[in-house]
């Protein structure tokens, strides 16, 4: 199977199946020299792992990560860096009758026809679990970039029908509510419309959405990789995502040339500015020094326990009801997804950009 690689200058792939024995990913090209260690990563885990709250799957993995390679005395050795986390709460015998026949809003047809064989059981190379290596891959990046004053922030935007008040907005809130939303009044609301889907046998989507801060201008390349056509790369790649959008994004469309374009102006300070910013920090490609907005929207989940029409592999028209233990809603256990993806992203056009000055390259290495 292609595809499992991501990156230019920092490079990470993904390994690992949802009922394997582990999943993990390797990342090529992380600089030597910055201190990590396992509690790094877990943090960023931790946030994604199930079993945490109503509004998550009740299945229950601690997702402790073990770091196997390129780390040495506590510091990036330069090397490819292994990370491993092991499968502990499998229940294959729920996805049994699943090899017969093929889920709605899943890829078991895809899958089967790309490749006339499918690992069933949890869904295998397409579960949501595959998302772990993105997971600790971009871990590590959000650690350096955090190191440069370079803040990488998602949260839920909305669930369903319930949307975040941002003059609420409460960084702190991200962290503690059970919907990873920065707004605890609509995050309770949010709740009470997850039991209620719940109870119907039914399930949610949302919008997640992202602010990175403190990144300087000039990031990103202007033709084919732009920072706003690789951070839409990176989102869409996650599975439950189908849409993003970059600054006020498909609301442009409605407005006229005066409304859409961003004022520049020179601060008290002396610093370039954007009066506003239609734009969502990116301009021809490239960071203009605002912040980067991207919103990623995210499917209800597939797998619900109502009945539901398919066919089986006989080609015969079935109906179904799927087993096994599913979130009501994906979105919260992504952001996190959102997040780091964001990160790995910038670092690596960070490091591009590194060569895109003669002068860069004169002062750094000139003797």
């Amino acid at each position: 199977m292609s595809g499992s690689i991501i990156g230019k200058n920092i490079q990470f792939s993904t390994w690992g199946e949802s009922h394997g024995k582990a999943l993990g990913v390797v990342v090529d090209g992380f600089p030597a020299g910055m201190e990590l260690n396992e509690e790094d990563i877990q943090k960023f885990l931790d946030r994604r792992k199930p079993g945490t709250s109503a509004a998550t799957t009740s299945r229950k993995e601690d997702d402790l990560v073990e770091i196997l390679s390129g780390v040495f005395m506590g510091k990036t050795t330069g090397t490819p860096i292994s990370l491993m986390v092991r499968n502990t709460s499998q229940r294959s015998s729920d996805y049994s009758e699943i090899a017969q026949y093929y889920r709605p809003g899943h890829a078991d047809y895809g899958f089967d026809q790309k490749y006339g064989f499918r690992d069933y059981t949890g869904g295998g190379r397409s579960s949501g679990r595959e998302t772990i290596g993105r997971v600790a891959a971009g871990a590590i990046c959000s650690k350096l970039l955090s190191q440069m004053g370079i803040e990488v922030c998602a949260y839920t935007k909305s669930i369903g029908s319930v949307t975040a008040d941002m003059d609420k907005f409460d960084k702190s809130a991200i962290l503690i509510t059970p919907t990873a939303m920065p707004d605890i009044d609509a995050d309770k609301r949010a709740m009470e419309l997850i039991a209620k889907a719940r109870n119907m046998q039914d399930s949610l989507g949302g919008i997640i959405e992202c602010q990175i801060t403190g990144l300087p201008s000039g990031i990103g390349e202007p033709v084919f990789d732009k920072l706003d056509a690789l951070l839409a790369r990176a989102v869409m790649s996650i599975g439950a995502v189908k849409a993003i959008e970059i600054g006020d994004g498909t609301k442009v469309s409605t407005y006229i040339g005066s409304e859409n374009n961003d004022a520049f102006a020179v601060s008290e300070e002396g610093k370039v500015v954007k009066k506003t910013n239609h734009s969502g920090g990116i301009l021809g490609g490239i960071s203009d020094g605002s912040t980067i907005i991207i919103r990623a929207y995210v499917k209800p989940t597939p797998s619900i326990a109502r009945t539901q029409q398919t066919i089986n592999k006989q080609g015969e028209n079935i109906e179904i009801n799927i087993k096994g233990r599913h979130d009501p809603v994906v979105v919260p256990r992504a952001v996190v997804v959102v997040e780091t993806m964001c990160a790995h992203t910038v670092l690596d056009l960070m490091i591009s950009n590194m060569a895109s000055k003669a002068d860069n390259l004169i002062n750094f290495y000139k003797k």
